[in-house]
């Protein structure tokens, strides 16, 4: 495959952003090409991904989110707030030990989203 100018473009944006929703990758792209629509955005993010250059991730109810694939890290996503905090991938050693050996399961930690409460959220509820 060639990097095509729109391919580096999102490239570019997702290594800026780190991570961004493809609303967001085109509002960034468009402020140095307008003429780059939404559609070439989401081809564009679906043949990166397909190409292992980037990853994505669902936060939430809402659209996936994109980041590089060397960008590898567990998030932790507040269900009450909404917060979204990072943490190493390596917390999730264990767990992925344990799945390993109890059920031949491989997870993928650094393309993953955990849901719970945040600290601040759950200082307010005790």
């Amino acid at each position: 495959m060639r990097m095509t100018p729109q391919r580096q473009l999102v490239l570019d944006a997702l290594r800026e952003l780190e991570h961004a929703t493809p609303e967001q990758v085109c509002r960034h792209v468009q402020r140095v090409t307008p003429s780059v629509n939404i559609t070439t955005i989401y081809r564009t993010l679906e043949l990166l991904e397909e190409l292992e250059l980037i990853r994505h991730t669902h936060l939430g109810h809402g659209p996936p989110t994109y980041s590089l694939h060397e960008h590898q890290h567990v998030h932790l996503v507040c269900h009450r707030c909404g917060r979204v905090d990072e943490s190493p991938r390596a917390v999730m050693d264990q767990l992925c030990g344990t799945l390993r050996a109890a059920h031949g399961f491989v997870l993928d930690a650094a393309h993953l989203a955990l849901s719970g409460t945040c600290r601040d959220c759950t200082r307010e509820t005790t």
